[in-house]
């Protein structure tokens, strides 16, 4: 698979309770693109001896950034402004669960990027189904192919650093560490809570 099949489907209900706090929803939204934009260039200060990887994380970390400096804009359009992102449950989760099966530190990097990708393009799609406000759908629809093309860009690094069938059976351990954390998460108006009760 060139792609990440997610092991637990949002449900559609989410994105309806969850277009229903736009400031809150992008601010942060906003916090994941930085903090995308930072894993980037925090692979290429640790690896700066491969050149595939630095090309293609500094190519990712500008289009984060694009995108941080769009969901900030329109953000502020719509009378908020950007605060403290705070923890992020979602993230943690993963790494803590991920921890104990770990042997391969940038394999598990890449792999856990290119899942992020895959979830957060879930849920631009549901948000774009059921956001009313149009410049929010627009930017939802817009947003969620760039996440499959970081995805299989994350993806394709992994398999190129230890091999195909090492990184599909990694991923497969990763997706359903991601699936239980997620899904046992409580709802809030974010990018990767739980579903609503």
């Amino acid at each position: 698979m060139s792609g990440v099949e997610l092991a637990w489907a949002t449900p559609r209900e989410w994105g309806a309770v969850a277009s229903r706090h736009p400031i809150e929803l992008l601010g942060d939204h906003a916090h994941c693109e930085l903090q995308a934009a930072v894993a980037c260039q925090s692979l290429i200060a640790r690896y700066p001896d491969r050149p595939r990887l630095v090309d293609m994380a500094a190519e990712v970390a500008q289009e984060e950034l694009v995108h941080f400096q769009r969901v900030v804009g329109l953000l502020r359009e719509l009378g908020g402004e950007l605060t403290d992102g705070g923890p992020n449950p979602y993230a943690e989760g993963i790494r803590k669960g991920s921890g104990p099966t770990r042997k391969h530190g940038l394999l598990d990097r890449l792999l856990v990027a290119a899942l992020i990708e895959r979830r957060s393009c879930e849920r631009f799609e549901l948000l774009a189904a059921h956001s009313e406000h149009p410049d929010l759908q627009r930017l939802y629809q817009e947003l969620a192919p760039e996440e499959i093309r970081h995805q299989a860009l994350f993806f394709e690094l992994a398999c190129h650093e230890v091999g195909g069938d090492e990184a599909h059976a990694r991923m497969a351990q990763l997706v359903a560490i991601e699936a239980e954390v997620i899904a046992k998460l409580d709802f809030q108006p974010r990018m990767h809570s739980g579903a609503p009760n």
